[in-house]
């Protein structure tokens, strides 16, 4: 059974980027954080948000790490230039502490992994500054934590099955078995 999503308290400014390159993503998290009351601007290239960084930067961003056209960082940085108070949230389907550690460094006021439920949004969004943030309701497994962290090292070996076995330690077969199963949940 669904609840119907509550609308928070929002500051006078509530307005709202949200940059994924997942379509069906941005759409669905763009529509469930207008219905908690944000007007959202959904985009899906860096270039378009770094558009709307320097003409209108918003109060609030959900940027996803990894795009096509470059990384969400870079708009992390042009919105803390063109607008200090922005708190923008970094999301990713590959989660690790580097790119954690980039992300607060760049301005960004918390770190979440995909699929992110648009609730843990709003809530990180709208946290009061140093409040510790609540624990995830539906942790990743820790085999989707190894699935997430393999399908990384294999995307950066640019889809190379036998760099990636030999860059994770494992034997190129048991590679190839990881691979052409479905994500863990």
């Amino acid at each position: 059974m669904q609840t119907k999503p509550t609308k928070p308290e929002l500051p006078a400014d509530h307005s709202l980027l949200v940059l994924d390159d997942d379509v069906a993503f941005r759409t669905r998290l763009g529509r469930a954080l207008t219905a908690r009351g944000f007007v959202v601007s959904a985009v899906g290239t860096v270039a378009e948000a770094m558009d709307i960084a320097r003409l209108n930067p918003p109060a609030f961003a959900v940027l996803d790490m990894r795009l096509e056209d470059g990384n969400g960082i870079d708009v992390v940085n042009e919105l803390h230039r063109r607008r200090p108070d922005s708190r923008v949230i970094m999301l990713t389907g590959y989660g690790n502490i580097a790119t954690a550690v980039a992300a607060v460094k760049a301005g960004a006021i918390d770190y979440l992994a995909k699929p992110a439920d648009a609730d843990d949004i709003v809530k990180a969004l709208l946290a009061l500054p140093g409040a510790a943030p609540e624990p995830p309701a539906n942790p990743m497994s820790a085999d989707r934590v190894r699935w997430e962290h393999i399908q990384r090292v294999f995307e950066l070996c640019n889809h190379n099955v036998s760099e990636t076995a030999r860059r994770l330690n494992m034997h190129r077969r048991t590679l190839q078995r990881i691979l052409a199963k479905r994500a863990p949940r």
